[in-house]
């Protein structure tokens, strides 16, 4: 009796063990995390040598990762993982016969990816649109729950309601570079189908990233494995890195003060929300890049490389630069499979002028607004025709426009809300307004900026508070950064005082940054179904707030909430310091005895769970 009853325990914990709860999917801050990791781990050190199995058990590994995180969708990511490879394969086949065929697979496999993402992600937009356009009634339901509601011969999924996927638009854009890659004949596709499912995958970086090419990772998977005293080191250093970023800061910040703000942003003062932007930013970063730490680490231990995702954004002195060293994955991705497809800095084809009609209707589907979509259609279309009809000036108007559009799509990849498009807009005008401002001389940015300040100043009575007070501020703290470089550079301190510069760049694109973090933001964690008019009145509320509530005492307002602004403080520190001396200490901790690695990670996990809070936070981007 006591063998079968402990045989029943063995069963129903193995039957929890692989089944998906889910209200506790496995995320690297848990516990069961980590417990998997080591099962894991310990059977990778079995096969590590056989490269074939090793292969196969990391891939089954990862499905089995992929179904504790999202369920049955594990039978979509199948899905594309089999209709890729084989299509791959095609398009290899016909390398050398009827072009056209080879363009037929590659468009059946962009048809079949795109359409399964946007189904996901975009079907309450489409429906939207449709439903505005011809005055229907139409309701979205999840025609992929009914099927499989037929196919078991039970009503056991929900068919009212379309849930995203984690980490699809990761794993699509992946597999479309693969299948892109194979098209124009830069690699191979891979012959066997476990080594190419592992490639799409791969557990660490399934669910967020970073975006792997298939050049850099797919010859990994035919190399010996080797770890090295100073890899598991520095291995051991990016997980803890890692957990300390999205449990000590990002958890905390969100827990503590930003979630409250955002959730009732009409309640709290100017300076409370102007505060929550400023540590959203942070939060952000902490939260994603905390992720791309732990995955590059647990990478490293099975003997893999992935690519840094992220090289201190907030020390970007501009838009351009910050687009350089924020999700660098998605950023070469866009600028390799989007922006250099539309032409880049030398021309404007058809799809540049498919993409001005799409996002011209977007504007007005999702604001409602004739006017909106008449002033985005002749911003557009205006910088066509001078394109067209000013040579000298073509390829600079082209590269701007392209870029813009390349931005814009990049904000309606994370959502399919005005304020993503809004916050790709944004970040495309600060890229290419930084473009004119560098050829610009001092003293006309000088000029620029004071006749915009006095021109808010007069117009002020005329527009709403809250959005021109928010503007006027920025435009203020821009032209006291033009008079202090212009009053320096005329008492010649130019040289003494280069660092002080550069310092106040930074400072300004990081407001500018902060500031597009409020549609970012706003836009986050929402039901599709109600998202973009909830966003955009979140988005309102707090613009108003900052604009025109500034009563509170401040001093109050800090040291009731002294120790989010410390642990803000502290934060923004460490990642302004520089480069070689996070490099050094990096290194250093690798080198040490293994003895000393292991009783530091101890105690750091120790010191990490002693900021856990009651509800485990999910990763902001397993959303996107």
């Amino acid at each position: 009796m006591q063998l079968d009853k402990l045989i029943e325990a063995l069963l129903n914990y193995l039957l929890k063990v692989f089944s998906f709860d889910p209200d506790s999917p496995l995320l690297f801050t848990q516990l069961q995390f980590w417990a998997f990791f080591c099962l894991v781990f310990s059977g990778f050190a079995l096969v590590q040598k056989r490269r074939q199995m090793r292969n196969a058990y990391l891939f089954f590994v990862s499905l089995l990762f992929y179904y504790k995180t999202s369920g049955l969708f594990v039978g979509m990511l199948l899905l594309v993982t089999c209709s890729d490879f084989l299509i791959a394969q095609g398009i290899y086949a016909l390398r050398e016969k009827e072009a056209w065929k080879r363009k037929l697979l590659l468009g059946l496999s962009v048809i079949l990816d795109i359409g399964i993402l946007c189904y996901f992600k975009y079907a309450y937009f489409f429906v939207d649109v449709i439903n505005q356009i011809f005055g229907t009634q139409f309701t979205v339901e999840n025609v992929v729950a009914r099927f499989a509601n037929e196919v078991v011969g039970e009503n056991i999924f929900c068919v009212d309601r379309i849930i995203l996927p984690i980490g699809i638009s990761f794993y699509t854009f992946q597999i479309l570079s693969y299948t892109c890659d194979v098209y124009k004949g830069l690699i191979k596709p891979v012959r066997n189908f476990l080594d190419f499912g592992f490639y799409v995958s791969f557990f660490p970086q399934l669910v967020a990233g970073p975006i792997v090419k298939a050049s850099d990772f797919i010859p990994q998977l035919y190399r010996r494995f080797f770890l090295s005293r100073r890899m598991f080191g520095i291995a051991v250093f990016w997980i803890i890195n890692g957990l300390m970023k999205k449990i000590i800061l990002s958890n905390y910040l969100a827990v503590n003060f930003i979630d409250r703000v955002f959730t009732n942003p009409h309640l709290f003062s100017g300076f409370e929300n102007l505060s929550a932007l400023f540590l959203y930013s942070l939060q952000v970063y902490a939260d994603f890049s905390g992720y791309t730490d732990i995955a590059i680490g647990l990478s490293l231990m099975m003997g893999f490389h992935l690519p840094a995702n992220f090289n201190s954004p907030y020390k970007a002195p501009n838009c351009s630069n910050f687009w350089k060293r924020w999700h660098i994955s998605l950023s070469r991705w866009l600028q390799t499979y989007l922006y250099i497809p539309l032409g880049g800095n030398r021309s404007m084809g058809f799809g540049t002028c498919f993409w001005v009609i799409f996002l011209t209707a977007s504007a007005l589907i999702l604001s409602g607004s004739w006017w909106i979509a008449a002033i985005v259609f002749i911003i557009f279309s205006a910088t066509i025709l001078t394109g067209i009809y000013c040579p000298d000036r073509r390829r600079k108007i082209y590269a701007n426009l392209n870029s813009m559009i390349t931005m814009l799509l990049g904000g309606l990849w994370h959502g399919a809300s005005m304020n993503f498009i809004i916050w790709g807009g944004l970040n495309g005008v600060g890229m290419i307004v930084f473009k004119f401002w560098r050829d610009m001389g001092l003293k006309t940015r000088v000029l620029i900026t004071t006749a915009t300040v006095v021109l808010l100043f007069s117009l002020q009575h005329f527009h709403p508070m809250g959005l021109w007070n928010v503007l006027l501020a920025f435009m203020l703290f821009l032209m006291v950064s033009m008079w202090v470089r212009l009053l320096y550079n005329l008492l010649g301190f130019k040289a003494s005082f280069s660092w002080l510069e550069h310092a106040w760049s930074i400072l300004v694109t990081f407001t500018f940054i902060t500031f597009t973090r409020l549609f970012f933001r706003s836009g986050s964690n929402l039901d599709p179904a109600t998202a973009n008019q909830t966003a955009w009145d979140t988005a309102t509320k707090m613009i108003h707030s900052i604009g025109t509530q500034w009563s509170v005492n401040i001093l109050d307002v800090m040291s009731a909430y002294h120790r989010v602004f410390i642990l803000f403080a502290l934060g923004m520190i460490i990642h302004w310091l520089p480069t070689n001396l996070k490099r050094r200490y990096r290194l250093s901790f690798a080198m040490l005895p293994l003895p000393v690695i292991c009783l530091a990670a101890i105690c750091a996990v120790f010191f990490v769970y002693q900021f856990v809070t009651a509800k485990m936070q999910p990763f902001i981007y397993f959303q996107f």
